[in-house]
């Protein structure tokens, strides 16, 4: 959370592009006999025909919802069409979808800095290219605006009186005596109508834009009109929109900060923290927080655009739901060897292709124990330093798991008997790789590159039984050992690092996900995703 005020004077020019039922358009592309028909994608499954993950407009329609079964959305829709997402290693198959999302941020990237915040949507900042087309060719002295253009929705523009709306859209972007601000966005929604015609024409994906001055603003705006709809916040609509927008459609506040606002402060709308002085909301939430909570009662951020076209983590992961629950050691081996084989080629494909190594290994789980319903114990998150190659990875994310279950049955006065946990229940299972940085410039191979690295920090290269490359990355070697976990490697280090088997943030389930990223779009509707599906790999609900 930003701590710093940003001017209210902000004049960048943000645009938030969110992909329309995406998962169904890139089916619908495949099979496009299927355009126009209610359309649902599900996570297959013998339950009730599996879980839905996206559902198309004409499929809302008749009352088809995320938060359905298989089986649920044909009795309210017979005539729905289910298209299975595709399944490698016993679970989703993400691949095609996130590569139909980069088809669409290569096009997006051409005018702006670029921002991949999931699959399905991008953050631009297209403030230079506002400025030059100020500056060029400006809209106050166009003669014809893109009917795309005419088309957007300009929150605070009166349109009660009858007169006709695409009118007053050019009358706001044609003004004359407008402020530098309002000039920008004028800007902003001819370049955003543009990219996005030009996404429709080379993917066939349509999509919804919001375009304000900051992120928050432009990623609440983007929800509010869809699908093919693109809606503009000036400076001088922000108060109106925020006074009444309830406190829990806020990014970040849809989990236990916004619950404690609500109840503890009183606070139903971001509307109504204007009535605090920041030193409150600071003695209250501390200084970083209450900053951020005064902040954006007004509408400021300064959360900028990162310039980003790649991930900054690689995930894959597996739900195991009621029975389907992983209850012995090598069912959870199973499972786990299976995600890190998908996690290594996707490692592998990123050094190949982007010359970008992953430093870190994690391990996510939920757990439950038969006899202690009620407990709210999580199952720890772990983390160690990432060597390439599959049965490495493998290898580390299993006595990743056997550090988090000792430590998990532990906390019980439990113990392991044999391959079994003892009246335990594996619900969930992700490994991730983050710390992704890309090998410097100017470094003529990936095995000098490493070669070069101190002993500390690389302690060998090894072959690989998948990578492509010259060399392939080992874990370092030192001092340190992994806690709690016998390993055949070396005792391991990594710079600047206490502890590698560590302690991290625990993984949101799915619900507070959900309430983290919830906003005024429809996305926050239709529930969340129960199946095979990574919280890692996923947007927001579409």
């Amino acid at each position: 959370m930003p701590v710093a005020k940003p001017e209210s004077s902000d004049s960048r020019v943000i645009a938030h592009v969110d992909m329309d039922c995406f998962y169904v358009q890139v089916e619908q592309r495949k099979q496009p006999q299927l355009r126009g028909l209610p359309t649902a994608v599900v996570q297959y499954n013998e339950w009730k025909g599996g879980a839905l993950i996206a559902v198309s407009y004409e499929a809302r329609k008749f009352g088809v919802k995320r938060s359905m079964r298989g089986e649920e959305a044909k009795e309210v829709c017979p005539q729905v069409q289910l298209v299975q997402v595709p399944v490698a290693r016993g679970k989703a198959d993400l691949s095609g979808y996130r590569n139909a999302g980069s088809e669409v941020v290569s096009i997006l990237a051409r005018r702006g800095r670029c921002e991949r915040a999931s699959i399905d949507e991008v953050y631009l900042d297209l403030t230079d290219a506002a400025e030059m087309m100020l500056a060029d060719n400006p809209p106050q002295g166009m003669e014809t605006i893109d009917e795309e253009a005419l088309k957007s929705h300009i929150l605070g523009l009166n349109n009660e009186d009858g007169s006709d709306v695409k009118e007053n859209v050019r009358k706001w972007i044609h003004r004359h005596n407008a402020d530098h601000r309002d000039k920008l966005l004028a800007c902003g929604i001819l370049i955003v109508a543009e990219l996005r015609m030009q996404v429709l024409k080379e993917t066939e994906f349509t999509c919804s834009a919001g375009i304000a001055h900051n992120k928050m603003l432009a990623k609440l705006a983007s929800g509010m009109n869809k699908p093919a709809q693109q809606t503009v916040v000036p400076f001088s609509s922000v108060k109106g929109l925020l006074d009444t927008l309830p406190i829990r459609k806020m990014k970040q506040l849809g989990g236990k900060l916004g619950i404690s606002l609500q109840m503890d402060m009183g606070v139903n709308t971001v509307g109504d923290l204007l009535q605090f002085p920041e030193e409150k909301l600071q003695e209250r939430y501390g200084i970083n927080t209450g900053t951020w909570l005064w902040n954006i009662a007004r509408g400021i951020s300064g959360e900028e655009v990162e310039g980003r076209l790649l991930p900054k983590s690689h995930g894959s992961g597996k739900t195991f739901p009621g029975p389907r629950a992983l209850k012995t050691v090598p069912a959870v081996q199973h499972w786990l060897n299976q995600l890190c084989e998908e996690l290594s080629e996707r490692l592998c494909s990123d050094l190949d292709q982007n010359k970008r190594i992953a430093h870190t290994l994690t391990l996510h789980a939920r757990a439950y124990k038969s006899s202690y319903t009620d407990s709210q114990k999580k199952f720890p998150s772990k983390s160690c330093p990432l060597r390439y190659g599959t049965a490495k990875i493998q290898e580390d994310a299993f006595n990743l798991f056997q550090a988090g279950l000792r430590e998990y049955i532990g906390f019980y006065g439990g113990k392991t008997q044999g391959s079994h946990c003892s009246g335990w229940g594996i619900t969930s299972l992700s490994v991730s790789a983050s710390k992704i940085v890309p090998i410097p410039s100017g470094t003529c191979s990936i095995a000098k590159y490493f070669q070069g690295q101190s002993t500390s920090h690389f302690s060998s290269m090894q072959s690989s039984d998948n990578l492509n490359t010259e060399a392939t990355l080992s874990l370092p070697s030192g001092s340190e050992c992994y806690s709690e976990v016998n390993l055949s490697e070396p005792k391991i280090d990594f710079p600047k690092e206490e502890s590698w088997i560590k302690d991290t943030v625990p993984d949101l389930d799915l619900q507070e996900q959900k309430d983290l990223s919830s906003t005024l779009s429809e996305k926050t509707q239709d529930g969340f995703i129960q199946e095979d599906i990574s919280p890692l790999l996923l947007s927001e609900p579409e």
